[in-house]
């Protein structure tokens, strides 16, 4: 029996209440946290014991910080190779023939980075939950501890190398028609605040903060007449950008994600992630920066 998925990045508290227990459906609860740039180093945190005491029915639970990113990288946070992947999201039930549904309590901004993650590995089949955990308790739905124990599936990684951006290729796109997009609060992108070893933000790049797409008491998105006039407000048209490449970039390629996804549901298209951000271009002296 298979799992219809509405169109778009996401999928409403309704729908997914309607279809908890589903045998095709994968729900990850992505909890983490990303503390301030001015707070002491490290700066990156799961929360699995948020998902030990209480997640959504049916929710298994990646690890933001180790699960899907490559350890080895120096650069943090960057993601996994593809047999990583295919194992820690196989062990959990996630396969091929899944659907999954990703949702946190932080503006989507995990949940985002999962979702970029699967799209990133050629898995379509993924959608993030409006407004997250904080939606789904305002409405006073039901949480559990139970961990479920779904059977090892398959999961086979189709790397879409147009998806994600290097320090090289972005390099060489500056000067370009290139619409870059910093998703970062605007201390960061002028440079007053930074969580590398220098401030600013890469030249040419247009400021719309991953916060101001996602509002109100729930965390939802904003209407897309909204958030394409927090877009005009920044000096992007995205109707006109139909023959440009998009690319958003944040500190770590994952509060990059929600604005992406406010740009796709505004213009229908897809938006490329720079994985190092200002975690690599902020710590290379040899990169040019503006403030």
């Amino acid at each position: 029996m298979t799992l219809e998925l509405p169109p778009g990045p996401l999928v409403e508290t309704d729908w997914l209440a309607a279809h908890l227990g589903h045998p095709s459906l994968r729900i990850v609860d992505m909890r983490g946290t990303v503390l301030p740039p001015t707070a002491p180093k490290p700066h990156y945190f799961a929360r699995h014991e948020d998902y030990a005491a209480g997640h959504i029915p049916g929710a298994v639970y990646i690890d933001w910080t180790r699960d899907i990113v490559d350890l080895d990288d120096p650069v943090l946070v960057q993601v996994a190779p593809p047999a990583k992947i295919a194992h820690e999201l196989g062990q959990r039930g996630i396969g091929d023939d899944t659907v999954v549904v990703a949702y946190d309590d932080w503006y989507s901004m995990f949940a985002g980075r999962l979702m970029w993650v699967l799209r990133y590995y050629g898995f379509e089949q993924v959608r993030i939950l409006n407004g997250g955990l904080v939606k789904w308790l305002a409405e006073g739905r039901p949480l559990t501890t139970e961990v479920p124990n779904y059977p090892p599936a398959t999961f086979t990684p189709r790397p879409q190398p147009h998806l994600r951006k290097t320090a090289d290729q972005m390099l060489q796109a500056l000067g370009s028609d290139l619409l870059l997009i910093d998703a970062r609060n605007e201390q960061e992108y002028r440079g007053f605040e930074s969580r590398a070893a220098r401030g600013g933000h890469i030249p040419g790049a247009r400021n719309v903060f991953y916060q101001s797409l996602v509002s109100g008491p729930h965390q939802t998105y904003l209407s897309p007449d909204q958030l394409r006039e927090r877009f005009l407000a920044a000096g992007i048209d995205p109707d006109a950008a139909a023959d440009r490449e998009v690319v958003a970039y944040c500190n770590g390629g994952v509060s990059a994600t929600p604005t992406a996804i406010a740009f796709e549901i505004v213009s229908g298209r897809r938006v490329a992630i720079y994985d190092g951000s200002w975690n690599e271009w902020g710590n290379d002296p040899a990169k040019p920066l503006e403030r």
